[in-house]
């Protein structure tokens, strides 16, 4: 097994220092010496001093700026030394004069050189530094992009295989999670290798070396390993955090353990979401079955319960006709109250019904062209004594209409607004019914002179549940309306004129022209 060391950083001087500094003097001093010797035992025709550009030239191997500096100026003075010692032991002529000044200034020349190249390998260290960083965030990008999206954790590992896989150009990866040492699902494979799952895995891939990062290497280098952590989960019973790890397995990786460390980093925070989004799926499966069960239970009792009031309402109507003898007065006027409160009833069944219809997203019937003028016509004729007992008058303004769809929802939803704008009207009212087509679209406008909707609960009133007006009700009418709009293509509104009358506006799109009913 190989630990991998951190990875060092690639800087100027790691490129350029070659020889330490020790070794570096260790060779210079003794050259330097040496050089100044053979100078002062010859003559200074020879000019030996231009050997100490040797020196000079051994401390561009440092690993400092400044040891050229040193050995650069230590040669002139080594120059000037066996210049002044030779002039006094030989004489000073103007031929010596000449070799030592050459002596110098090649000296200089070369701790001039070797500095200048000293900064452009520097430069191009860091260029290449650069590069090689830049290769890494695009690396590091592709695979943030390649992660991109809402991801559960089975999504997650697929598509982490496979972005490891193009990052570090291996032969395979692999990714699962590590339970009682074998590799189980979340699982995936990228490559051609064979895989591991439901396999035990050997030791060598379960053992977690004591003290290294969450990637290292076994056989040799040839295999890099690396672990994400999974907080808090647990796939099994008696499973631990530790063993519900994921073991990230890639087999012979063509590039450096360090992006690898870097790319499971940038993995790591996205696998921490994926356990939430998995978590939201549960709960809106679980939210989504508890629905239709609800739906279910509500479209089973009122479908049900219309039966008995079906049955409850013929009898009561026989009584009323007097098909059980005289009655009096009082019990006429009870049963009438009964009958009304079946009425009721029945209505909220078929509301109901309608509502689980609704709530089910169940396919509607093929769409018939509903003639809404006539359909208007009889919910006013319904209303009609409704409307009678409370003296509130309605004005009818139909003009020829049809729409696409189905004509017992369009009844309800019509229906509903006629209902709310009787109920709420004061006595002696008036409720304007206006019917009119134009571009396309149809328009059905309910006009009352009723209390209104306070602004706090307008914002909520055609949400369930949210009834809005003045005398209660179930909260389910205008829900209904707005569900009904919707399905057919339109839509329904209130608005509060400045007279103080509320207006209820029910949109939809025209039967196309040449449509039969």
């Amino acid at each position: 097994m190989t630990t991998l060391p951190p990875a060092a950083p690639h800087t100027a001087a790691s490129h350029t220092a070659p020889i330490r500094d020790s070794l570096l003097w260790g060779l210079s001093l003794p050259l330097l010496l040496g050089v100044l010797l053979l100078d002062l035992l010859t003559p200074a025709s020879l000019a030996v001093g231009t050997l100490l550009c040797a020196c000079v030239a051994f401390a561009a191997l440092g690993a400092s700026r400044r040891i050229t500096l040193i050995l650069t100026g230590l040669c002139v003075g080594a120059n000037l030394l066996a210049g002044a010692l030779n002039a006094d032991r030989d004489g000073l002529d103007a031929t010596a004069l000449a070799n030592r000044a050459v002596s110098i200034l090649a000296v200089l020349l070369v701790g001039f050189l070797s500095l200048r190249a000293r900064e452009a390998r520097a430069r191009a260290a860091r260029i290449e530094e650069d590069a090689r960083q830049l290769e890494r965030e695009r690396a590091l990008r592709a695979l943030a992009e390649a992660m991109g999206g809402p991801l559960g954790q089975a999504e997650f590992v697929d598509r982490a295989a496979h972005a490891l896989r193009t990052l570090t150009d291996a032969d395979h990866v692999e990714i699962g999670a590590v339970e009682r040492a074998y590799l189980r699902a979340p699982h995936a494979l990228a490559g051609t290798a064979p895989g591991r799952l439901d396999t035990r895995l050997p030791l060598d891939l379960l053992t977690h070396p004591v003290g290294a990062s969450d990637v290292w290497a076994v056989d040799g280098g040839r295999v890099q390993l690396a672990r994400l952590r999974r907080s808090g989960t647990g796939s099994g019973p008696g499973s631990s955090t530790e063993e519900a790890d994921l073991l990230i397995v890639i087999g012979g990786p063509q590039t450096p353990p360090n992006l690898t460390a870097e790319a499971v980093r940038a993995l790591q925070p996205i696998l921490d979401r994926t356990a939430l989004l998995d978590d939201l799926r549960v709960q809106g499966a679980q939210l989504a079955e508890r629905g239709e069960v609800l739906r279910d239970l509500v479209y089973a009792f009122s479908h049900d319960l219309r039966t008995p009031l079906l049955a409850n309402a013929m009898n009561l109507r026989a009584a009323l006709r007097g098909g059980f003898g005289p009655l009096p007065a009082e019990y006429l006027a009870t049963l009438e109250n009964g009958l009304q409160a079946n009425e009721v009833l029945l209505d909220l069944a078929d509301q109901l019904l309608l509502l689980a219809k609704y709530e089910a997203d169940e396919p509607d019937a093929e769409p018939q062209v509903v003639p809404l003028r006539e359909v208007l016509l009889g919910v006013l004729r319904d209303l009609g004594g409704r409307a009678a007992e409370r003296r509130v008058t309605l004005e009818p303004h139909l003009e020829g209409a049809r729409v696409l769809g189905q004509r017992h929802d369009l009844r309800r939803a019509a229906q509903n607004l006629l209902e709310n704008a009787v109920k709420f009207s004061p006595p002696g009212g008036e409720v304007h019914v206006t019917l009119s087509a134009a571009d396309g679209e149809v328009r059905l406008t309910v006009q009352d002179e009723g209390p209104g909707v306070p602004p706090a609960r307008a914002a909520r009133l055609f949400q369930r549940f949210r009834g809005g007006g003045a005398g209660g009700g179930t909260g389910l009418g205008l829900y209904l309306t707005r569900r009904v709009a919707q399905a057919h293509g339109g839509n329904v509104t209130y608005a509060r004129t400045g007279a103080g009358r509320s207006v209820f506006t029910l949109t939809l799109p025209e039967a196309p022209r040449g449509s039969r009913a």
